[in-house]
C-alpha cells in the first residue's frame, strides 16, 4: 500500500514538473495579448539573428485584433537606435499558424504556451528560392525558468538548429528602456502582413 501511495505521489510531481498547464494545440489566441519580453532566439541562419540582422527584434507588446489577426509591437535597432516596428500577421486556417510580410513571405506558429508565463514560436521564411527558420522564446517578465529554456534548446535542435546558433536575449540591450521614451518612439516603422504588404520596402535593406 505504501509502494502504491509513493508511485502515485511520484506521478503527480512528475506531472506537475511537466507542466499539466501547457497548451501545445487548441490555442486561445485572446489569452496571447499582453506585454511579453523576449528571451531566446535561434535561427538556422545565425546572421539573420545576429546584431544587424533583420530578424534580430525585440517584442513589447501582442494584440488580437477582431478578426484574429495578432499585432506585434516590437523594437529593433537602426543605426544603433531603438526603432519601434507595428507588424500585423494574418490568421491562417491551421491552429495557431499566422503569416507575415517582413523580410520575404514568414510562416509562424505556436509551438507551446502556458499563456501566463512564456510563450514559444516557429517561423518559416521564404525569400526568393531561399529558406531559413526562426525561433523564438517570449515571457511574461524579463526571464523564464531554466526548465522552459531547455524545452525550447530541444525544439530547436529537433528543427536542426545547433545550440550555437541560440541567442540569449536577457544579456543584450533589447531596448527596455525606450518602451517608455517618447523620444524613440517617434522613430516609428508600420509592417503590415499579407502579401504585397507596404512593409517590404523598409526592410529590403537587409
Amino acid at each position: 500500500m505504501k509502494l502504491l501511495l509513493l508511485g502515485l505521489g511520484l506521478i503527480l510531481v512528475c506531472a506537475h514538473e511537466e507542466g499539466n498547464d501547457v497548451v501545445r494545440r487548441n490555442f486561445d489566441d485572446s489569452q496571447i495579448s499582453g506585454y511579453w519580453y523576449s528571451i531566446l532566439l535561434a535561427s538556422d541562419v545565425r546572421e539573420k539573428i545576429e546584431e544587424g540582422g533583420s530578424m534580430r527584434v525585440f517584442v513589447k507588446h501582442i494584440e488580437v485584433l477582431s478578426n484574429s489577426s495578432l499585432l506585434f509591437n516590437m523594437y529593433t535597432k537602426v543605426d544603433g537606435k531603438c526603432t519601434e516596428i507595428s507588424l500585423v500577421t494574418d490568421k491562417t486556417e491551421k491552429d495557431g499558424e499566422y503569416s507575415v510580410v517582413y523580410d520575404g513571405y514568414n510562416l509562424f506558429s505556436i509551438v507551446e504556451t502556458d499563456y501566463t508565463d512564456y510563450i514559444i514560436f516557429h517561423l518559416v521564411n521564404f525569400k526568393e528560392e531561399h529558406t531559413f527558420q526562426l525561433m523564438e522564446l517570449y515571457a511574461r517578465e524579463p526571464d523564464v525558468s531554466e526548465e522552459v529554456k531547455k524545452r525550447f534548446v530541444k525544439y530547436c535542435q529537433k528543427h536542426g538548429i545547433v545550440k550555437e546558433n541560440i541567442l540569449d536575449l536577457t544579456r543584450v540591450d533589447r531596448c527596455l528602456q525606450a518602451q517608455g521614451s517618447e523620444e524613440d518612439q517617434d522613430s516609428r516603422l508600420v509592417v503590415s502582413g499579407g502579401e504585397g504588404g507596404p512593409g517590404m520596402s523598409a526592410f529590403q535593406k537587409h
